[in-house]
């Protein structure tokens, strides 16, 4: 054989032995990744967008991943990004992962260098991104994972990819830390008659715990839809009143609702006075006054939030003496068709036992008066009036906390015609809304082609606060079809959440993170379009 055709020969033997060694790697490495049902959060600088498992099943095989590549084919303008990083953790929890390298300048096809060595098992890596300043809140991000690189041999991995829809943008709207403050929790949300959104509020200032604590209740407003919102203001403080200190002068919990007559913004909250270091549910006691018990407190706004009136105390209005504990839904109240102004409430009874309720004031919020409790062992509650005119009442059931796998684990319903004077469950009561046990939120909607409309959201799991989830009803609340659910953020939160109609098209959430609160805004064609 000559010397020519030898050389060719071992040219193609070595060929064929590279392509086997490839194959033999590929068979040994396997690669699957997923976009995560949540959003991607404006002022947020890291969002989770694409989990990356690299599972190598030989441990004779040492390997390096060199670099991976993405596509960004889904979303809706790449310069809505801001940076892309890479990030590698061990045990696939994102909070503890580590940043192996970032990006700015980002393409719609791109490479990240990742110089990390596989190890034998799962390998996990997160694709995360920031974004530029606040993008349009209809407009979403998809990535995709192209091919990994490897080290020497340049071995591009089979990839099965698990991803669902493109994340949507939303806005974290105040986060850990913001102001100074440890934890915002609790949100309401209204729209006024001049399309304000309106957000309120707990600034938990020294830590995530429920009064008794240093808390105000805090806005934000915005005028543009939610797209932009004014810095935050505080609207309910109640300082050092009585000689105590802000820690035991504590206000939260609160509740907006907007008077369509006059467009005056009221906002209800429960005050606490004293008791230091004692939770509110158990400490306050019967009574009326503030050194005995929980006070339902008001403010107002006539200038569309602007500015805001005093604490106006109404307790000796609606607050039985005998009772331990009276306060707010919270969330938001309505006003119903004869102009009747209307919050949920709760209320502890003499034995200690806790029910949901409503207050309503019939002359513009002057004087307030109250239902009797709808059930027992209910206490969070949403109220939306139906097209007869009666009110039915949503509310948190505490059974729940003793029943989590109990197949009637969910929301009680109740209704009432005559303002919370007698109430009748509902068909639904703890069957057709889920729940681990949390507070919740629906609203009503008259759509000129549809007419009402229940749009409803809370954590859309049994056990834990996750899968935040917006369920429509057509039916008044009889069903809630599974095709006309959105779901919103898949991960465990603290659970609570307001909606509002941003306009006739978009509906607007605010809702807890983990001591965050978030806001996105939604095409109601995502929740109608397969029904329409």
């Amino acid at each position: 054989m000559k010397n020519r055709e030898k050389l060719f020969l071992l040219l193609w033997c070595t060929a064929i032995l590279a392509a086997c060694q490839r194959k033999v790697e590929n068979d040994q490495i396997f690669v699957t990744t997923r976009q995560p049902v949540l959003p991607v959060l404006a002022k947020k600088e890291k969002n989770k967008v694409l989990k990356i498992k690299v599972d190598v099943k030989d441990s004779t095989i040492a390997q390096k991943v060199t670099s991976f590549n993405f596509s960004l084919e889904g979303t809706t303008n790449i310069s809505d990004i801001e940076m892309a990083s890479l990030l590698y953790a061990k045990t696939g929890n994102f909070d503890e992962a580590e940043v192996l390298g970032s990006q700015k300048d980002i393409k719609s096809d791109f490479k990240m260098d990742a110089a990390h060595l596989l190890s034998t098992g799962e390998n996990y890596f997160w694709l995360a991104i920031s974004l530029n300043g606040t993008p349009e809140l209809s407009h979403k991000i998809g990535a995709r994972l192209v091919s990994v690189e490897l080290e020497d041999r340049n071995v591009v991995a089979s990839i099965v990819d698990q991803t669902g829809s493109p994340q949507r943008i939303g806005i974290a709207l105040r986060q850990h830390n913001d102001d100074g403050v440890n934890t915002f929790r609790i949100p309401g949300l209204a729209t006024t008659n001049n399309g304000t959104l309106i957000g309120v509020y707990d600034v938990r200032w020294d830590d995530p715990v429920d009064l008794q604590e240093n808390i105000d209740v805090g806005l934000s407003r915005s005028t543009d839809g939610g797209q932009t919102w004014e810095p935050m203001k505080i609207i309910m403080d109640m300082g050092d009143y009585g000689g105590f200190p802000e820690d035991q002068n504590g206000i939260g919990d609160p509740a907006v609702l907007i008077d369509r007559n006059t467009n005056t913004i009221w906002v209800a909250a429960l005050w606490l006075h004293g008791y230091p270091g004692k939770r509110a549910w158990n400490a306050s006691e019967p009574g009326l006054s503030p050194e005995k018990t929980g006070q339902f407190m008001l403010v107002k706004s006539e200038d569309d939030g602007v500015t805001w009136s005093d604490p106006i105390n109404i307790t000796k209005q609606i607050k039985k003496p005998e009772w331990q504990l009276f306060f707010d839904g919270p969330g938001m109240g309505i006003t119903v068709t004869d102009g009747t102004l209307v919050f949920a409430a709760q209320f502890k009874d003499k034995d200690r036992v806790p029910h949901s309720t409503i207050i309503y004031s019939k002359d513009g919020g002057k004087k307030w008066k109250v239902g009797t409790g709808a059930k027992s062992e209910t206490t969070e509650a949403q109220v939306v009036e139906l097209p007869d005119g009666s009110l039915m009442l949503n509310m948190r059931d505490d059974r729940n906390r003793a029943e989590r796998k109990d197949s009637l684990n969910g929301r009680s319903v109740a209704i009432t015609k005559d303002l919370g004077k007698t109430w009748t469950e509902h068909p639904t009561s703890r069957k057709a809304l889920q729940e681990s046990n949390c507070m919740a939120s629906i609203i009503g909607y008259n759509r000129p082609d549809r007419g009402q409309l229940l749009f409803f959201s809370n954590p859309d799991t049994k056990v834990n606060r996750d899968h935040m989830t917006i369920k429509t009803s057509f039916d008044e609340g009889m069903t809630w079809p599974k095709e006309n659910q959105l779901e919103l953020y898949e991960d465990d939160t603290y659970g609570y959440s307001c909606l509002t109609m941003v306009d006739d098209d978009h509906i607007g959430i605010l809702y807890e993170g983990t001591k965050e609160l978030y806001f996105e805004k939604i095409a109601l064609e995502e929740l109608l379009k397969k029904t329409d």
